[in-house]
């Protein structure tokens, strides 16, 4: 049976969304449960969702006592079932707060493949999908428990509704009433998990259909009137109940304190020109990037077929808005990724010359082994020859996932090409995050310091110390989760004051002379436990930490 007999067999009905489901989930899972929990947004995520499930208080968001009133509560809530549902915020267990990120992931996979259905057919429609789930940035997002990959699953299926809704408007299979219905549960969910960015998304590709096929009517079919009313429904009670309880507060911090400031410059140092995100595609779409010129190619020369017309009217708006904001981080155009998925997918269905070939080639070639060049990188800067083994099995995968597929490209087999890139690249990716990334011990400062208090039974958790551990110099949100709510990130005189109280204290190298000086005023002799070094790559700062125990007499 030939992969063309088996994309056929694979991609009836709803197998196509369900196969491309399960590879975004087969491509994000290692990294769920390998990888500590990360700063800084995933930890104050986390932390902010596990303060809701420990008070009860599902409308304000806040991270320890400071009110965090940047993002609406959407992946708050999602988080908070799955936790509830799977640990307890007592636990703090990342991987149940990461669980629906990946499910997020699992859905703009499964929506990619069957809007691309309408247009390109069934095989199409499930390799759109599976380009989709196994890109390096999606499968990366899949394992962070922040807002990015539901938002992509859900502005993702109200796209992909759109386009059925499209297609019926052009001859093409039914859509059914549940794809407007789908098209409102996706906004709607996209605007409370992260507000307009998806909805943005949603209308740029609207308004840029109607410019291109100068007719509006089939807009009709979205039911704007009870649609509107669901994501009312949807939104509001939280949004009603925010404003209540912050006396609007809520919106005027997130509108001039967080989105004012994107749109008016590179807010926290993240600014770069435009170009940026087009430099980092090749990287970040890997391992469909061979396939990035021969999409390019279809948006031309098939540009005014309904479904490329859509996936231009998708990516190019989307894409240019992310292009020129001018502050920039990489996985803001994920939400664009869908539609080059498309005409990848697409591109498989046309004969390929060679320039558009070689160009592919060149192209996977080279971001494979730049990424095996980035393993090689973080393995000389913060690993140890015990990682050798793994950093050169996940180099040789990423690598061998590049020149295997491109070699395969250039000999005119497109399908086996993506189909042998993706395999190597989604094992390659699962290499990285599962047993390369968290053997990196420099720059796992909280989770080690973690360890090294449960080692002393110092652990709040563990009940035995008093608690809570007062941190001085060391501020990141992981080591808040990992500790628990009530801890301290004070000075060197805090600290000390909790080693006469008989608590543990955690010491960073510059605050050492301080926090003894302050020993000193309050008569507390005290141990050192462990001494922790490494990197803390939010800032780039070395940092040293010492945990210290309460010397007295009776201390454990």
């Amino acid at each position: 049976m030939t992969l063309n007999d088996e994309l056929a067999r694979w991609s009836r009905g709803w197998r196509a969304p369900a196969v491309a489901a399960l590879i975004a989930f087969l491509a994000g899972l290692p990294g769920v449960f390998a990888m500590p929990p990360l700063d800084r947004d995933e930890s104050r995520f986390a932390q902010a969702t596990a303060q809701m499930l420990e008070t009860d208080d599902y409308v304000v968001i806040r991270f320890q006592d400071q009110p965090r009133f940047k993002k609406p509560v959407g992946i708050h809530w999602l988080q908070a079932v799955s936790v509830s549902t799977l640990s307890s915020p007592e636990a703090r267990q990342i991987w149940a707060y990461r669980v629906p990120s990946l499910l997020g992931a699992m859905l703009a996979a499964a929506a990619c493949a069957w809007g691309a259905a309408a247009f390109f057919g069934g095989p199409a429609g499930l390799i759109a999908g599976a380009i989709l789930g196994s890109t390096f940035l999606l499968s990366t997002e899949a394992f962070i428990a922040k807002t990015d990959a539901a938002l992509c699953g859900f502005t993702v299926l109200a796209l992909a509704a759109l386009a059925r809704l499209y297609a019926e408007a052009r001859d093409g299979p039914p859509a059914g009433k549940r794809a407007a219905l789908l098209f409102w549960i996706g906004v709607g969910m996209s605007t409370l998990i992260k507000g307009p960015v998806g909805p943005l998304i949603v209308g740029l590709t609207l308004v840029t259909l109607c410019l291109l096929d100068r007719r509006a009517r089939w807009l009709a079919r979205l039911n704007w009137y009870w649609g509107l009313l669901l994501v009312a429904l949807i939104v509001g009670p939280w949004a009603g109940a925010v404003t209540v309880a912050t006396d609007g507060g809520f919106w005027l911090t997130a509108l001039q304190g967080d989105l004012a400031p994107k749109l008016a410059g590179g807010q926290e140092t993240h600014g770069a020109p435009p170009g940026y995100h087009t430099l980092l595609l090749p990287l970040l779409m890997f391992p469909a990037t061979l396939l990035l010129p021969a999409a390019a190619m279809v948006a031309w020369q098939r540009r005014r077929e309904p479904g490329v017309k859509f996936a231009i009217a998708w990516f190019v708006p989307g894409f240019l808005f992310f292009e020129l904001l001018p502050t920039k981080l990489v996985h803001y155009p994920l939400l664009t990724y869908g539609a080059l998925a498309w005409l990848a997918a697409a591109a498989m269905t046309t004969p390929l010359g060679p320039r558009v070939r070689w160009i592919g080639a060149g192209l996977g070639a080279f971001a494979g082994v730049a990424l095996a060049g980035g393993v090689a990188y973080l393995l000389s800067e913060y690993g140890d020859p015990s990682d050798l083994a793994a950093g050169v099995v996940t180099g040789v995968l990423l690598s061998a996932a590049g020149l295997i597929g491109g070699y395969l490209l250039v000999r005119g087999e497109a399908p086996k090409a993506w189909a042998s890139a993706a395999v190597l690249g989604v094992l390659g990716h699962g290499a990285l995050a599962a047993t390369v990334a968290p053997r990196l011990d420099p720059l796992w400062l909280s989770d080690r310091t973690e360890k090294a208090l449960a080692d002393a039974t110092l652990l709040p958790s563990q009940g035995v110390a008093e608690a809570p551990v007062a941190v001085a110099g060391y501020a990141e949100p992981s080591l808040v989760f990992a500790l628990g709510t009530p801890t301290e990130l004070e000075g060197p005189a805090e600290a000390a004051e909790a080693i006469a109280q008989g608590r543990p204290a955690v010491v960073e190298a510059r605050e050492e002379a301080a926090f003894r000086q302050a020993l000193a005023q309050v008569n507390a002799p005290v141990r050192l436990v462990r001494e922790i070094r490494g990197l803390d790559y939010s800032n780039g700062d070395e940092m040293t930490l010492r945990v210290y125990q309460s010397a007295r007499s009776g201390s454990r």
